[in-house]
């Protein structure tokens, strides 16, 4: 009868953990969701010790840019047709698709974990934070990305990629902005300058 009753009470408490990351998932879908735009600065920090800083533009559907400070030359921009990323000091320029990313699915307008094209891998939750790492199976050479959000209040302030050189790199979030309206400009490329104009307006 004892064993009986652990067994019930061990099944009762793994049901209500499913129940709990359930409602979790589904507090995650709802953000990224609804978010429409982010403007912060960043840290960027490699396993292999290498780390940089900048700043970072989001504007949903698909567009992204990564302005890297001094010592870095790097420019980051994604313009909704393809990635372009630009090494300054080597003049050389790469366009990347946006399916050879993980981060894709945070550029997307509308993410479903139970869709088939994304699956869950692994959870955490604490009183602080709550982590998902997601893959994706239909695109097997892209390895998961663990995305990290704040619970008060709840937003997404760090994530995690193995890049092809399997190093992990985490990008860290600050003085974050969320939903304001961004220059159209700031995802047009040029390669003349690498810059372009970065006012701001709330919505």
């Amino acid at each position: 009868m004892k064993k009986f009753l652990l067994m019930l009470l061990c099944g009762l408490f793994f049901c209500s953990v499913a129940s709990a990351d359930k409602a979790d998932l589904t507090q995650i879908e709802n953000y990224l969701n609804n978010l429409t735009s982010i403007k912060a600065g960043f840290v960027q920090m490699a396993s292999n010790g290498g780390t940089a800083e900048g700043k970072i533009y989001i504007s949903k559907p698909s567009k992204i840019r990564m302005e890297y400070t001094a010592p870095e030359s790097l420019l980051i921009v994604g313009n909704g047709d393809y990635i372009i990323y630009n090494d300054k000091e080597l003049d050389q320029i790469t366009n990347i698709d946006y399916k050879d990313i993980p981060a894709t699915m945070i550029l997307t307008k509308k993410i479903n974990f139970n869709n088939g094209d994304l699956k869950v891998v692994d959870f955490y939750k604490d009183s602080g934070q709550v982590a998902v790492t997601v893959e994706m199976p239909k695109t097997p050479s892209v390895k998961p990305i663990t995305l990290i959000f704040d619970q008060a209040p709840f937003r997404l302030k760090q994530w995690k990629v193995i890049d092809p050189q399997n190093i992990e790199i985490t990008v860290s979030l600050f003085d974050i902005e969320e939903d304001i309206k961004l220059e159209r400009d700031l995802f047009k490329f040029d390669k003349n300058t690498g810059k372009s104009k970065s006012k701001t307006q709330r919505k």
